[in-house]
């Protein structure tokens, strides 16, 4: 699959460190300046910017009318979007918490998803819904979901995630030109985190969109995650290495379609398979990984495949969530106890 070509934005340095927030912002902003038909809409997007500052500048340089601040309607953003996606524009569309996504649910997954097939191809749904997702950031109810699956379960629609700064602004640029509608998730807890700040090369080739990637080679077993996921799974293979162990790490980035054959050569390496993701584990992406794992590698594993996930339970309150989410802990002995099987 051909990478995609980007312009960077006029006047631009080439090269500039970046948070993975800034990162999302100067890509959208290269996708605006790129095609006028970027249209970025949503739920104080505009004049504030977002409630994360996404979309901060936006406005002001590119007009009321290309960034809508919209009412707070979920279903009636996406509904909008998908006219004007029919119409030859290409909407993004900010969900502003992850929990708000499902008063639009019907909309993505009954029309979003299936105007392309229904037509028998005759009409295309180019557009991106952008997802700030998962936990750490000490919020109420319906801000700190993982609705990852669902999406992926649904024909019709891609589902990417990005981890880092690099690939916020390349991936952001991509899911734009695409065709096919997009779901984006992005890793709230790290927008402005100077963990996750990164040289980002705007005149770099980047990586296929729809790809998984290998982002730290090792031997002993392979740990897989997404968005937020990583930094963990990267945090346990340092804190391993210290023990003599050298884990081998692969960021999913697509969810779907999952780009699995650079996990099946790892685990075909390493015979043992960590999967890392805060959503609850039943019925998830991290069940589907493990069952395409075993069914490909089986002659290969040394142990089954395990998993490091949020518990099947709503939630829980904002002084409860360190003990949901998947941490370095239970990453680590998850290891322990692929490699003691």
């Amino acid at each position: 699959m051909a990478a995609p070509v980007i312009n960077k934005p006029n006047g631009a340095a080439a090269t500039q460190s970046l948070t993975l927030g800034k990162a999302l912002n100067l890509g959208l902003r290269t996708a605006m300046e790129a095609d006028p038909k970027v249209i970025v809409m949503g739920e104080d997007v505009g004049k504030l910017g977002g409630v994360f500052r996404i979309t901060d500048g936006l406005q002001k340089d590119f007009g009321e009318h290309r960034v809508l601040d919209t009412p707070l309607s979920e279903s009636g953003i996406i509904g909008t979007a998908v006219g004007l996606a029919v119409r030859g524009f290409r909407p993004v569309c900010e969900i502003q918490f992850d929990g708000f996504i499902f008063p639009g649910f019907d909309q993505i997954v009954s029309q979003v998803a299936k105007l392309h097939a229904r037509t028998l191809g005759r009409v295309k749904v180019p557009l991106v819904i952008r997802v700030p997702f998962g936990g750490g950031i000490g919020a109420v109810e319906h801000h700190s979901e993982s609705p990852e699956s669902y999406f992926a379960h649904t024909a019709g629609l891609k589902v990417v995630a990005c981890s880092n700064a690099v690939d916020a602004y390349w991936m952001i640029q991509q899911a734009i030109q695409s065709d096919d509608p997009v779901l984006f998730f992005e890793p709230k807890r790290y927008y402005h985190s100077g963990f996750m700040k990164a040289e980002v090369d705007t005149t770099a080739t980047p990586d296929p969109l729809f790809a998984s990637r290998l982002v730290r080679a090792g031997s002993t077993a392979t740990v897989v995650a997404y968005g937020p996921s990583v930094k963990v799974a990267l945090d346990a293979a340092t804190a391993a290495e210290e023990e003599g162990r050298s884990l081998e790490v692969i960021d999913l980035r697509s969810l779907s379609p999952l780009d699995l054959q650079p996990v099946f050569e790892s685990v075909r390496r390493t015979g043992r398979l960590v999967v890392v993701s805060e959503a609850p584990s039943e019925a998830s992406l991290t069940s589907e990984i493990a069952a395409r794992v075993q069914q490909e590698c089986f002659y290969s594993l040394e142990a089954p495949v395990l998993r490091v996930t949020g518990f099947d339970t709503p939630y829980p309150p904002a002084k409860l969530e360190e003990e949901f989410l998947p941490d370095l802990d239970r990453v680590l002995d998850a290891v322990d106890r692929s490699l003691a099987w």
